[in-house]
């Protein structure tokens, strides 16, 4: 039969519009992609760069909360499109948030008269109201001594100053949230044991006198440690509330702050490239470590980063067992019929449950059925406090298990399948057994398949948000679900999350304004963790893969 050139040259003509078009869509979607990661990478790491201060000089009328003078300082944050037609607005961060009620502002182009000298402008991140922005114009120092702003020492004073300031900071932090914070703990401890004993003694239980007295000496040498370390805390605070600077803003107003509210002062203008490249890493080491301050849009993100790698942790340890297992079952001993089928397809729908419900069924059955039958039968002394019962990083966990559990009994299967059947039948026909087989020939080939479905199932769950605001993710966790405290790791503690901060700035914050450089920073370091987290399963899986090269995967 011959075939017609014309009939021939039209199917391949079609064939090459179809994988141009294919190749057309695959190269705008990695675009797509590229576009948005750059955006987030770009608005993420402004956060940490100092930015140069303008001084502007402002039409008398443009500005009502400025005060006398039609000045405002601050760095530009946007610019008009098209600056200089006189159309527009320039968006500032102005700090002095306790002062104008907003850090950023948006100013007409054509009110802008023109620009002054700014080079003595400081910025100053405080504890509370965010960062303030003004001319010093003396210092109080701890010593009470009176350090002129035009004094050739003032700045190294003023510096030294704030590190003393920040130093015993971190130090009442550390007191408060380690030191007392165990003490507490221990003492809550004994208390709660303490009840449980006069409990039983009201139901005419016989209790040993002398363990009631060992609790109350114990519980009176913890109070003592705590006493002593609350006047440090006190001694501290004193300390930190020595000295102030008191300064002028660019609209002429004056003010004072004491020290103790400042954690660190920097003139970006008069820092060079390499400064400000030291100050750009220090600044990422205080938000990768530090704690959030100021309704989480302050401060470093150490316990969301925490958290969220410990509940992916928790969470691939729980999947993976039983989605394998569940799959060998499938592939390897049920029998092929009806009711697999339909197994199969129960699989496949609750892949594309919404994450909510599981986030329901979550705490319906972890949280209601499962942590309250544990506080009954194991901490029953401590009800109506809820232990287990609550809500916590395990059950947020097995939510998630839960919800990813499908795609890796889909992965798996796919990769249980794809091994030789000759493999199977060599290994049978040398005399092994059917587990033995599985165990030795199949699953060592099929690991790289599983693996995907791990990578699939992390990444998947990392992300989650919607479940876990119902299972044990807060806004504000102080004690880190694992610590140096027995048994170290505390699975009924509420945690911290990188997605739930995430939307807790975008969506829950005051000021949206002053939330949302944190949260391009925060969704750029939940993009990283990700890679990380996949990148050590996808590094494992190409190992297996060059070690079993049967696989097909």
């Amino acid at each position: 039969m011959q075939l017609d050139p014309n009939t021939v040259s039209h199917n391949r003509n079609k064939g090459e519009t179809l994988v141009w078009l294919s190749a057309s869509g695959l190269g705008l979607a990695l675009l797509m992609v590229l576009f948005l990661l750059g955006l987030i990478l770009v608005e993420g790491v402004q956060v940490f760069w100092p930015r140069d201060l303008v001084l502007l000089e402002l039409q008398p009328e443009t500005d009502s909360l400025a005060g006398q003078r039609p000045f405002l300082a601050g760095s530009i944050v946007e610019k008009p499109g098209n600056p200089g037609t006189g159309s527009g607005e320039w968006k500032l961060m102005v700090g002095n948030k306790d002062l104008y009620g907003t850090a950023y502002r948006f100013v007409p182009e054509q009110a802008i008269l023109g620009r002054r000298p700014a080079e003595d402008l400081v910025v100053a991140e405080r504890v509370e109201y965010g960062k303030a922005i003004f001319f010093p114009l003396h210092l109080i120092t701890p010593s009470g001594e009176r350090i002129e702003a035009g004094d050739p020492h003032f700045w190294k004073d003023f510096k030294a100053s704030i590190d003393d300031v920040r130093s015993r900071f971190l130090a009442i932090q550390d007191l408060e949230r380690n030191r007392i914070g165990a003490l507490n703990r221990k003492i809550h401890s004994l208390e709660r044991t303490r009840r449980h004993l006069l409990r039983q003694q009201r139901d005419g239980i016989e209790v040993d006198p002398r363990h009631l007295e060992d609790i109350e000496i114990s519980r009176d040498a913890l109070e003592e440690q705590f006493q002593e370390l609350a006047a440090e805390v006190t001694r501290l605070r004193r300390e930190q509330e020595a000295g102030s600077i008191h300064y002028r803003l660019a609209s002429g107003q004056e003010q004072t702050q004491p020290l103790g509210n400042l954690l660190d002062v920097y003139r970006p203008n008069r820092m060079n490239v390499f400064q400000k490249g030291a100050f750009f890493l220090e600044r990422i080491r205080i938000f990768l470590t530090g704690t959030p301050r100021e309704a989480n849009t302050e401060g470093g993100i150490f316990p969301a980063i925490f958290g969220t790698f410990v509940m992916t942790v928790l969470m691939s340890a729980a999947v993976m067992p039983f989605g394998v297992l569940a799959a060998i079952y499938l592939r390897e001993y049920a029998r092929q019929g009806l009711f697999v089928k339909f197994v199969r397809i129960g699989v496949n729908n609750l892949a594309g449950v919404p994450s909510i419900v599981y986030g329901v069924f979550g705490l319906g059955f972890f949280v209601y059925f499962l942590g309250g039958t544990i506080d009954q039968l194991f901490f029953s002394r401590d009800l109506p406090n809820a232990t287990f019962g609550g809500g916590g990083i395990l059950w947020a966990s097995l939510t998630l298990a839960l919800m990813t559990v499908p795609v890796v009994i889909v992965a798996t299967e796919e990769a249980l399948a794809s091994v030789p059947r000759g493999s199977r039948e060599a290994s049978l026909a040398s005399g092994a057994s059917r587990w033995q087989t599985i165990e030795r020939i199949v699953l060592p080939a099929a690991a790289p398949g599983i693996l995907t479905g791990l990578i699939l199932a992390m990444a998947r769950g990392a992300g989650e948000v919607a479940p876990l605001m119902l299972v044990g993710v807060v806004k504000l966790a102080p004690d880190l679900p694992l610590d140096a405290t027995f048994p170290f790791i505390h699975l009924e503690r509420k945690f911290m999350h990188l997605g739930f901060h995430i939307y807790d700035l975008g969506f829950q914050s005051p000021d949206s304004e002053s939330a949302r450089p944190m949260v391009f920073a925060t969704t750029l370091l939940l993009i990283l963790l990700v890679i990380v987290l996949n990148l050590g399963a996808i590094l494992l899986r190409n190992h297996l893969r060059a070690k079993y090269k049967t696989s097909t995967f």
